[in-house]
């Protein structure tokens, strides 16, 4: 029955997801293309927001923003993003530090229930505390956004983890096959930086990363991949890498790929520093280490989450929440893979160098995969969040 319960529930979700297209003031979350909407259009939001539920000081709209951790470059570009439309939007922005640590969310959402914030955005990687965390808004009938780690009752925005892995998995198949030969890849190791104290969504985006390597790189040996976890950190990353890199016999093409950038670059210092990296090839996932991603030969991608974009569709999605107009139960980024030859797409103070590349998403393959995964016990009661296609 609870199993039943569950799929409706998830059911119903998608299925109402249709009624979520609406335009308010520019902001459709079901076609929004992730550009910034004009300081006019997001006042207008604002304002017209401001009628239905009225700021809690009586003046303007407060938004509380815990931060995943302020002084890594994910969560810098995320925190920026989030300011800029703040400030564009005439509300203020009150930014807390989670630090990594459940308790240290905790308590930042207690010191956001004191001030009386209007709206919470929330980037909590410590999936232990969520329903701790949601039980102090809940307390008030404050809504929440959660980036990236779902909390029960908040709507979710993030990664399109499955996808942004399957892209990333299969990438570095392709990229590893052109540089070692098909034949050495099979002869290979692939390390995985995963983060298991985060649950199951961030899990999603790994195993579509192992997934997507299989899937380009078939009769790869199971024995042959290689789990760590990272903590979400370059630091962590570098010490377990550096604790398995004894076990990846001398000579064979060592690939490596993780949960985001910071652990993917962790992971290539402990290789460089076991004096092995002309065997080894990465790929990252989230793209905003622009500078390594175009200056390291051995970081050769990245699948591109642009966290500086993410402002751009929180204060919206805060703003029609707080209007009364329905969000989706989830909001995934756009992914496009960020390479060499591609990069001053992106980021305009890079050059891009080199051809470019022939990669094409498998799409067939991740089809097959996406219905495979949405069978899984151990994603039971998470179906609403995952993509359709």
């Amino acid at each position: 029955m609870k199993h039943q319960a569950r799929l409706l529930m998830a059911a119903a979700c998608l299925a109402a997801s249709a009624a979520y297209a609406e335009d308010f003031h520019g902001f459709d979350p079901l076609k929004f293309d992730g550009n910034m909407l004009s300081a006019d259009n997001l006042k207008a939001m604002a304002a017209e927001a401001a009628k239905v539920t009225p700021p809690k000081n009586g003046k303007t709209y407060s938004i509380g923003f815990a931060n995943l951790q302020r002084d890594i470059s994910f969560g810098v570009l995320v925190e920026k993003g989030i300011q800029l439309n703040a400030d564009a939007a005439g509300v203020e922005l009150l930014i807390a530090d989670n630090r990594l640590d459940g308790p240290t969310a905790l308590a930042n959402a207690k010191s956001f229930a004191e001030r009386k914030v209007d709206y919470v955005i929330e980037f909590q990687t410590d999936a232990n505390f969520g329903q701790t965390v949601m039980d102090v808004f809940k307390a008030d009938g404050t809504k929440v956004t959660a980036i990236d780690i779902p909390m029960p009752g908040a709507s979710f925005f993030g990664v399109n983890n499955p996808k942004s892995g399957f892209m990333g998995g299969s990438y570095l198949a392709t990229a590893a096959q052109k540089k070692f030969g098909v034949d050495a890849v099979k002869t290979g190791y692939l390390v995985i930086g995963s983060l298991p104290q985060s649950g199951v969504i961030p899990r999603m985006r790994t195993e579509g990363q192992r997934a997507g390597f299989l899937a380009q790189t078939t009769d790869f040996p199971a024995d042959h991949i290689i789990e760590i976890d990272t903590k979400n950190t370059l630091q962590e990353s570098f010490a377990q890498m550096n604790n398995v890199i004894g076990r990846i016999p001398s000579g064979v093409p060592i690939l490596l790929i993780a949960i985001n950038d910071q652990a993917t670059m962790g992971m290539l210092q402990a290789v460089r520093a076991a004096g092995r990296a002309d065997q080894a090839i990465a790929v990252g996932n989230g793209a905003d280490e622009a500078e390594a991603l175009a200056t390291d030969p051995n970081l050769v991608a990245a699948t591109g989450s642009f966290p500086g974009s993410y402002g751009n569709y929180l204060i919206p999605i805060a703003l029609s929440a707080l209007a009364g107009k329905p969000v989706p139960e989830a909001t995934f980024v756009t992914h496009q893979m960020v390479t060499k030859a591609n990069i001053c797409q992106f980021y305009k103070e890079f050059p891009c160098a080199g051809e470019a590349d022939e990669y094409m998403f498998p799409e067939a393959e991740f089809a097959t995969y996406l219905a495979d995964l949405k069978k899984q016990d151990w994603l039971k009661g998470y179906e609403a969040i995952l993509p359709q296609q």
